[in-house]
């Protein structure tokens, strides 16, 4: 397994198309986005879309971008479209990505990094924290957590 990165991969096509297979809402918005080309309005500047492939099989996928369902601008940046395929599931796969998010994160001079999430417990096991309560931009109420990014941080190793 590897990752890589949407929009430097020379194969958007053919991984655009395994996105669309996505059954979750959010999966979906996420390969409207790619398709139209509109991610950066929704994701803020540059934003990446981390895929943990099987050879020619996505298992995996996540944002790292400036924006996401929150509109607070000062916290920055976010993990966001944290899913895993369901036949890949209970493996902590998506940890990878998250740990990679958190790299190139701390690599740009980041030192805090967020979720939005309506779910309690997912997170907390990848070193995040419960950090406020805040409607989304569709009003509804989102967790928020964060998590402290540090250099010699044992959560920043691909181990984990």
């Amino acid at each position: 397994m590897e990752i890589i990165e949407y929009f430097s991969s020379d194969r958007k096509d053919h991984w655009l198309a395994r996105l669309g297979k996505c059954r979750w809402s959010a999966g979906k918005l996420l390969y409207s986005l790619l398709k139209n080309g509109t991610s950066e309005q929704f994701l803020g500047e540059h934003p990446r879309v981390l895929m943990l492939i099987d050879g020619d099989k996505l298992v995996s996928f996540c944002t790292l971008a400036q924006k996401d369902d929150i509109p607070d601008y000062r916290l920055t940046p976010w993990i966001g479209f944290v899913y895993t395929f369901p036949e890949y599931r209970g493996h902590r796969f998506v940890g990878k990505l998250i740990t990679k998010a958190e790299r190139t994160a701390y690599a740009e001079g980041f030192r805090n990094i967020y979720i939005s999430t309506g779910h309690t417990g997912l997170y907390e096991k990848y070193g995040y924290t419960f950090y406020e309560k805040k409607k989304d931009i569709n009003g509804h109420n989102s967790r928020i957590y964060i998590k402290r990014l540090k250099q010699n941080d044992d959560q920043l190793t691909e181990n984990r």
